[in-house]
């Protein structure tokens, strides 16, 4: 090796470069392999936890769908059993509940003979004297109870599930039945429900029946196929709610999330392809590679600059070795520095900085959501629950906060104090507020709750009790600290979400207009 070494003539400036590029590349290559392995693992479990939230966000909201409309057929039902025998009564219902809420592609009212004897539209002119045999028509006699039916064809030719309520007269017998029918092929309720605009990477929700059939899907003509080949839907029959990394029948890898709707037996399932996710990953770990090589590029820059000043000891000690026969030999050696340990200093400098960059990539990530002082989400974590509760279509009400007189606080007892009050009303927030409720510090001494209710009573009441929470909590003897807070509705107010921020802050400055510590809505 030394023989090597001699050969190729290397002084102590080419042995640092050579070392510095050697140790560099390596630094490199290991960190852009351990980077690829965290922001693919972390990518991939942010999508599989937003899928599992927003399909359960989903099926809450079509299992109360689906049970108003199990409740609009029982009245229906209850109605109808007190003279069934009535005709006028029988169609006019029939009318009423189609047109009420348009929530049913058709209704059907059937005698326990299996004739139809009203329905709506009348455009599907059916015989009110023949008897029926479909599937849903047949099971929801046969049940005499409610009753919801896999996919089925109707007499029709529509693809339908139907929804049943069981008809007793007064004295309990069983006269027949009234079911509303979805049509999964044509427009429906459960498309409007579950068509949003969620769509982040090709991303895309479909719903399964009991028997493993899709009920919807974004692609039209895989509704009413069974699902077979699909390594996850054992485990999501299972487990009901949660996610899972599959492979689906068509052999595509996909992170889902999946939510149980009770009423109807139905799975919601929200996944995102496994492949357009790692793109988006691949891309990062792109653009974090160039800021690290240029990093690094920096570093060896240096390095090359200082290696010469570094050496030159060496070269100086090296010249006096042939001069030693020289009177004032002695002091100019005692002139010369070493640089050793400064050497040695820069190698250490060099890992301690790679490895603080390395904590300000985690440090990055971890609160890119959060406000670090107060723990409460910051703007960009609202939008991201805000975005989910317009796409579900979550009324909600808007509570901006702020803290009166707050400058003044902190010119009187200091920033150190106005940071205690800060941190104090955002405890207060979390406690005073539901775990659904998203609070928020909107900046400064400014904050915002978005709570999930379309009430003005529960909205302002859980204002009020925050607002007498902090004004009878002395912090450090500070004094009372009162707030003002303006509340606004969305859609309630207005379809604009902007426009309902803008009317909760102008709520929020007709509190302190009006004499602050007050509450407008």
């Amino acid at each position: 090796m030394k023989q090597i070494l001699l050969a190729l003539k290397l002084n102590l400036r080419k042995l640092i470069l050579i070392s510095t590029i050697v140790s560099v590349s390596c630094l490199f290559i290991v960190s852009i392999f351990i980077l690829n392995y965290v922001i693919k693992e972390q990518l991939i479990q942010n999508s599989l936890s937003v899928n599992e939230k927003y399909a359960s966000k989903v099926a809450i909201s079509a299992g109360e769908h689906f049970d108003d409309m199990l409740r609009e057929l029982k009245y229906s039902a209850n109605l109808l059993g007190q003279d069934f025998s009535n005709r006028q009564l029988t169609q006019e219902e029939a009318k009423r509940l189609k047109n009420q809420s348009n929530k049913f592609n058709s209704l059907l009212i059937v005698d326990k003979q299996r004739r139809v004897v009203s329905f709506e539209p009348q455009s599907l002119h059916l015989s009110t004297h023949i008897s029926y045999d479909t599937v849903g028509i047949t099971e929801s006699l046969k049940h005499k109870a409610t009753y919801i039916s896999p996919p089925y064809w109707s007499v029709k030719h529509n693809l339908v599930v139907i929804l049943s309520q069981p008809i007793y007269d007064q004295n309990k017998n069983y006269q027949g039945m009234i079911g509303g029918t979805i049509y999964l092929q044509k427009n429906n309720l459960i498309q409007k429900i579950l068509s949003t605009e969620y769509d982040f990477k090709k991303s895309y929700m479909y719903v399964i029946d009991e028997n493993n059939r899709i009920i919807f899907h974004p692609d039209p003509t895989r509704i009413g196929e069974e699902i077979i080949h699909n390594n996850g839907l054992d485990y999501m029959v299972r487990k009901r709610m949660g996610n899972i990394r599959l492979i689906n029948s068509r052999g595509v890898a996909n992170l889902a999330g999946f939510a149980y709707i009770p009423s109807v037996n139905w799975i919601v399932v929200s996944q995102q392809p496994t492949e357009e996710l790692l793109k988006q990953a691949n891309l990062i770990l792109l653009k974090v590679s160039v800021g690290i090589f240029i990093f690094y590029f920096f570093i060896f820059f240096i390095v090359w600059k200082l290696s010469r000043f570094i050496s030159s000891p060496l070269n100086s000690l090296a010249k006096m070795a042939s001069m030693l026969n020289q009177p004032d030999i002695q002091d100019r050696i005692r002139q010369v520095d070493p640089w050793y340990f400064e050497v040695l200093k820069f190698r250490t400098s060099l890992l301690l900085s790679s490895h603080t960059f390395s904590e300000k990539i985690n440090e990055l990530r971890q609160h890119v959501n959060t406000d670090p002082l107060t723990g409460l989400y910051n703007r960009r974590g609202m939008n991201i629950f805000l975005k989910e509760l317009v796409n579900v279509k979550r009324s909600f009400a808007v509570l901006a906060i702020d803290i009166d007189f707050f400058k003044n606080v902190n010119d009187r007892y200091g920033h150190a104090q106005g940071d205690e009050i800060l941190k104090t009303l955002a405890s207060f927030m979390k406690s005073n507020f539901r775990d659904e409720d998203i609070c928020c510090r909107f900046g400064g001494e400014e904050f915002i709750v978005l709570m999930t209710t379309s009430d003005p009573n529960v909205a302002y009441n859980a204002a009020e009790r925050l607002r007498k929470t902090m004004e009878s909590s002395n912090i450090n003897s500070v004094g009372p600290i009162t707030l003002s807070i303006g509340i606004a509705f969305w859609p309630k107010h207005s379809h604009d979400v902007n426009e309902v921020f803008k009317m909760a802050d102008n709520k929020l400055y007709q509190a302190k207009n009006s004499g602050r510590n007050r509450i407008c809505y």
